[in-house]
């Protein structure tokens, strides 16, 4: 396993941390902790973190414009003005399933919006994917337990996402124009060995960037599954990646300390907090979300 310089963004500890994502525009990172309600906000040039409450669990988040975002929650979608916080319902998803809620979550480059659910206990088979392509929603995949790793090769020809209990990574080729499969997944990798497919993103090269929940690392993977490098992550539950910085070189990493008890916390000190990793890595920035 690869050490790289780390520094910790945020020693906040997220009970679930989740959802990163960088505003390239303003040089603002922003992540969840699910559980908890939450919402961070990192000006990364200098600023500070500030912290909103959600007033309900939340975990992706898409940029609209310079002014809003679409907030992937669990009883719906809500653009969010930035200026004040304020959250007005776009659209409900399961909202009359109580017993989900949402999870990973990532923007296409046409501007669609893949997002995916599960149940609050991780219930088997109790999510799904759907996308929100030019305001209508729609679903994917069905029997989903954790939809975790959603993201989109260099082209958009290609859409990635796992079913974490399962530790499958399934590939799924799209129409590039609108985000939207044109085949059927199929198996790109088994994970063996130590932790779970957690959240992915893919770098300008097409490598796809894992987060191996449980195994203290990031994985990066080539297009044909194949594992080329780990990097260490000071926490044994890394959730997600996302590129960040002017030039997307370095990678914002959230954990978590769910399910730990309190020993388990104590040899894990830093489990719950963001980290920054010098990857040197080729990033590409994240799409704005189309909504029409």
């Amino acid at each position: 396993m690869e050490e790289v310089p780390i520094s910790v963004l945020s020693a906040e500890h997220c009970h679930l941390g989740e959802g990163p994502t960088y505003d390239v525009t303003t040089d603002t990172a922003w992540w969840f902790d699910i559980r908890e309600g939450r919402l961070f906000e990192a000006k990364l040039g200098g600023g500070g973190i500030r912290t909103h409450a959600l007033g309900r669990m939340a975990s992706a988040l898409g940029r609209i414009d310079a002014d809003r975002q679409l907030i992937v929650a669990d009883d719906g979608l809500y653009i969010r003005r930035l200026a004040d916080g304020a959250m007005t319902l776009f659209q409900p998803l399961e909202a009359d399933n109580p017993g989900n809620r949402s999870n990973d979550a990532r923007v296409h480059q046409s501007g669609t919006f893949w997002i995916g659910t599960m149940g609050r206990k991780a219930e088997p088979g109790a999510g799904a994917i759907y996308a929100l392509h030019r305001g209508k929603i729609s679903t994917l995949f069905t029997r989903i337990s954790i939809p975790n790793s959603i993201c989109f090769s260099p082209d958009g020809a290609i859409g990635y996402f796992a079913d974490t209990p399962r530790n499958v990574l399934y590939a799924v080729p799209l129409n590039p124009a609108t985000g939207l499969p044109r085949g059927e997944p199929e198996v790109l990798l088994r994970h063996t060995g130590i932790g779970g497919l957690d959240g992915s993103v893919v770098d300008a090269d097409g490598l796809i960037w894992n987060a191996c929940w449980g195994a203290s690392r990031i994985d990066i993977y080539s297009p044909l599954g194949e594992r080329l490098r780990s990097l260490r992550v000071p926490a044994r539950q890394a959730s997600c990646p996302a590129f960040v910085g002017s030039d997307l070189s370095r990678l914002l990493v959230t954990s978590a300390w769910q399910g730990m008890d309190d020993a388990a916390r104590a040899a894990d000190p830093q489990a719950g907090c963001t980290f920054l990793l010098e990857a040197s890595a080729r990033g590409r920035a994240e799409p704005d979300v189309k909504l029409a």
